[in-house]
């Protein structure tokens, strides 16, 4: 088979936002993009393969920029501590297939103690899946979010770490154990027993110090970050990425301008988890304050994106219903139905601007020359109508690198 491949004849979406190409070729060779555009505008090599796509819609593959690959059994964080590894690996990997059949071919994972190894497995060619960027555990102070708090201290899953010489101490063990990133928690959450969305966790102090050592080693940090001040601090403090944003206020979305971060709403797990929390066991102190503040949620996200900030797609989905991988595209539909998106914006915060937020836009999320071939061919429209993507028999065709995946 020829290294070069031109898929012709379809309408090109390209990832950054502008009017969408008629009859167009994607040139690809050795694994990258060589050009993108018009029929007109591209030349052809005798030697490439042609693959004609024509009626078809490509597009870039989609990204996630906040999910969980640890295969948790259910949303009860205390019965993930409570299982074996081996077991929550073995679903985990289950996980790849569906995320490539939904046409997400990269996810950011925000906390897990077996995405690494998966990444490195996939790395390897020993199994196939997307690409995976992992901050591995999450960075918690002692009573916080990731402070598993129903389960005795010595059996959390994550990192609870007080002070500045620890939370130096846990941000360079989780790079020593293979994370691409630094994930920590600056608020309280829904899904954590003991504390609220509202409180602010860690010190300023202690957040700038992990951000410090992210940055030392030309990485970056990802803070958990619902309640109004704990956004601001992990702003201040330096962060890439603020994750969720529920609270946030006006003055925390001039700071997120001002320093270029990327906000990642994850509508759709509290959207699933009020809907069908109840069937699959969500504890009830998660349902109750997922209905208090899924509407504040979603008027603020409104604000933020009519100011202008850059938001990116992330669903915080993992391996268990009501959540499970493989319906990751109900974020677009929540972005355009909920928060007023167009469609294309919609893509776009799910290609381009979610692999900024994974600090890979030199790398990833859209279909230009020098980019990696991660791209799909559907047989439907997304503008048109984006809940399209939420059928995965729209997505005929799913390449990562440039290799056909389905």
């Amino acid at each position: 088979m020829s290294s070069m491949i031109a898929f012709t004849g379809a309408l090109l979406i390209d990832g950054q936002g502008g009017e969408p190409v008629s009859d167009s070729v994607v040139l690809v060779e050795n694994g990258k993009i060589k050009e993108a555009g018009a029929k007109a505008t591209v030349q052809i090599p005798e030697e490439a393969q042609i693959v004609d796509v024509t009626g078809k819609v490509i597009m870039p593959g989609l990204i996630d920029a906040h999910v969980h690959v640890h295969g948790a059994k259910n949303l009860n964080m205390a019965a993930v501590a409570l299982e074996p590894n081996e077991l929550q690996m073995g679903r985990a990997l289950q996980d790849l297939p569906k995320l490539i059949n939904a046409g997400f071919t990269t996810v950011r994972d925000v906390g897990s103690h077996v995405a690494v190894y998966i990444r490195d497995l996939i790395q390897e060619g020993v199994v196939k899946g997307p690409r995976i960027k992992t901050s591995r555990h999450m960075l918690s102070q002692t009573g916080g979010h990731a402070d598993i708090h129903m389960i005795p201290t010595e059996m959390n899953i994550f990192t609870t770490c007080d002070g500045v010489p620890e939370v130096i101490k846990a941000a360079r063990t989780q790079f020593r154990e293979g994370a691409d990133f630094i994930k920590v928690c600056s608020t309280g959450g829904v899904l954590s027993e003991k504390d609220d969305p509202r409180w602010s966790q860690f010190r300023l102090d202690e957040l700038k110090a992990i951000v410090y050592e992210a940055e030392a080693v030309q990485s970056y940090v990802a803070s958990h970050a619902q309640g109004t001040q704990g956004i601001k601090n992990a702003l201040l403090a330096g962060v890439r990425t603020i994750e969720h944003g529920i609270y946030i206020d006006e003055e925390g979305i001039g700071m997120m301008l001002d320093q270029k971060a990327i906000l990642v709403p994850t509508l759709a797990i509290v959207h699933r988890i009020i809907k069908e929390g109840h069937k699959y066991g969500v504890p009830e102190f998660g349902t109750r304050k997922a209905e208090r503040v899924y509407q504040e949620h979603i008027e603020n996200m409104i604000i933020a994106h009519k100011a202008g900030v850059t938001i990116a797609a992330g669903t915080d989905f993992c391996t268990c219903a009501p959540v499970e991988h493989g319906g990751n595209a109900l974020e677009l539909r929540l972005l355009v139905d909920d928060v007023g998106f167009t469609p294309m914006q919609a893509i776009v915060a799910a290609t381009r601007d979610a692999a900024k937020a994974m600090q890979m836009e030199e790398e990833i999320g859209t279909l230009e020359a020098g980019k990696s071939a991660d791209l799909l061919v559907l047989n439907v429209n997304p503008l048109t109508d984006i809940s399209l993507l939420e059928n995965t028999a729209h997505i005929e065709q799913v390449y990562l690198s440039g290799e056909r995946l389905k």
